[in-house]
């Protein structure tokens, strides 16, 4: 790594760092794109887990916006966080899949192209990803990719089913958050049945944690139903 690459990622840490992320966020897009984006991979890795959520940010903005100049480019971007989560990478591609919901949601033309491969994560008749933990990224992904376009996610209702009944608190909050997006019936009886679940998530909307109870995930998806009907 050069010394150039070293500064670089020096002042993206301190950015990601940085109280008023915002601002700091419209910075990093400043900043060339290509070149911001290795160091970006690196922090999706970071031990302190405010850094990993804020590059999953940066990403979604950085690939957004260099999709709008150089749209192979950014393909490479989300063909390298595809590698990422396929076994023959040799590792587990953490902070990828929610780095994927990021980028599509902030950007219409790479959600088209690549939301159908996200959903096959959650599929099991396709690329279902196992790892327990990892899932709760894909549902992430998911989420923020169904909250910005729902009818690219609306044919995935059936794979939520399974998470909404996991033993795992995250599994049935994020589920119920995409489930909110989705709005469909398939998934009323179980958010009905889910609404007086009291167990605490922490989710990242927004650029910050928000804690929420499954119930409470569960009655919004339950109250946007009654009130699109």
């Amino acid at each position: 790594m050069t010394v150039g690459n070293r500064e670089l990622k020096k002042k993206i840490l301190g950015l990601l760092e940085d109280e008023e992320f915002e601002k700091s966020l419209e910075k990093i897009c400043l900043l060339p794109a290509r070149k911001a984006v290795n160091p970006l991979f690196s922090f999706l890795y970071h031990k302190n887990e405010l850094i990993r959520w804020r590059a999953v940010a940066a990403m979604g903005a950085v690939v957004s916006n260099l999709a709008d100049q150089d749209i192979e480019s950014a393909r490479v971007v989300m063909r390298r966080l595809m590698w990422n989560l396929n076994d023959e990478s040799g590792g587990i591609g953490w902070g990828s899949p929610e780095a994927m919901g990021e980028i599509m949601a902030r950007n219409d033309r790479l959600a088209d192209e690549y939301s159908y491969l996200l959903i096959s994560y959650v599929n099991e008749g396709c690329n279902f990803i196992e790892h327990h933990i990892l899932q709760r990224g894909v549902l992430w992904g998911l989420g923020r990719l169904a909250h910005s376009w729902p009818h690219l996610v609306k044919h995935a209702s059936p794979f939520l089913l399974p998470f909404m009944r996991s033993e795992d608190a995250i599994h049935r909050g994020l589920a119920s958050w995409i489930a909110g997006a989705l709005n469909t019936a398939l998934t009323s009886p179980l958010l009905q049945s889910l609404a007086t679940d009291n167990s605490k998530i922490k989710l990242f909307i927004d650029l910050r944690f928000v804690e929420y109870t499954v119930g409470q995930l569960a009655k919004k998806a339950l109250l946007k139903a009654a009130s699109s009907q």
